[in-house]
């Protein structure tokens, strides 16, 4: 049988505060075979949300009734894999990092080129949908090293079973070591979705830092990503299932 949300249309909803905003937006999706929805606050997003199945919401991070960071981290909280992509005029990397730490996906900083959203949703949609599952199968856990990554539960676990809680950002790029241990991968292959611009994304540095605080955490766990100058990062250490 096939799955049917691999035939129906990707359902996108637009969240921002601003009409005009929102209609351009969505006039530009609408070339796209998408199933288009909108609102203009959190509260319209959490009632769309309770009657809609969305694929990808495009967030606006100031709403009138809250903040779309602290939504972001609600909605992971609860479970929900929908793909998000935060559109803020917040341009620091460490805000950048901050949303997507919260579970943001991707990132686009206003003001932005229209096409370039285009190009950010289909590559989320299509990763959503093709991305093959993590090579131990049904397995529950991936031992590297000191530590072992609960895949059910996305979190670490040290070899005294304390429990690390990662974020979405971090179990994402993790799980991209784990595919491919030993082997170097540049910043574009560990974040596919903004391949045009990771060569030049300081918030990537960023993220592996946080990751490897992380894994230093425990005895020999601060030499496990290593850094190969000008050409990316490698996971130093074979990968094992249970």
């Amino acid at each position: 049988m096939v799955d049917s949300s691999l035939t129906r249309p990707a359902t996108v909803l637009v969240v921002d505060d601003d009409a005009d905003i929102r209609e351009l937006i969505v006039g530009q999706l609408q070339q796209e075979n998408y199933r288009l929805l909108s609102a203009s606050s959190l509260a319209e997003l959490r009632q769309t949300l309770r009657e809609d199945p969305v694929d990808l919401i495009v967030l606006d991070l100031n709403l009138p009734d809250g903040d779309g960071l602290l939504l972001c981290r609600e909605l992971r909280a609860e479970g929900a894999e929908v793909q998000i992509i935060m559109v803020t005029a917040r341009g620091s990397a460490i805000d950048r990092v901050l949303g997507l730490e919260l579970g943001a996906d991707d990132y686009l900083t206003k003001p932005f080129e229209p096409r370039e959203l285009l190009v950010r949703i289909r590559n989320l949609l299509r990763r959503a949908r093709s991305e093959p599952a993590p090579r131990g199968g049904t397995m529950r856990y991936a031992h590297f090293g000191p530590w072992r990554l609960d895949l059910q539960q996305r979190r670490l676990v040290a070899p005294d079973d304390r429990l690390v809680m990662l974020s979405s950002a971090e179990f994402r790029l993790l799980s991209r070591f784990i595919e491919e241990p030993n082997v170097v991968l540049a910043r574009e292959t560990l974040l596919p979705e903004r391949r045009a611009t990771a060569a030049f994304d300081r918030s990537i540095d960023l993220q592996v830092s946080r990751l490897r605080q992380k894994l230093a955490g425990v005895a020999g766990g601060d030499e496990l990503i290593l850094t190969v100058r000008g050409e990316g990062y490698v996971l130093a250490s074979g990968v094992d299932y249970t």
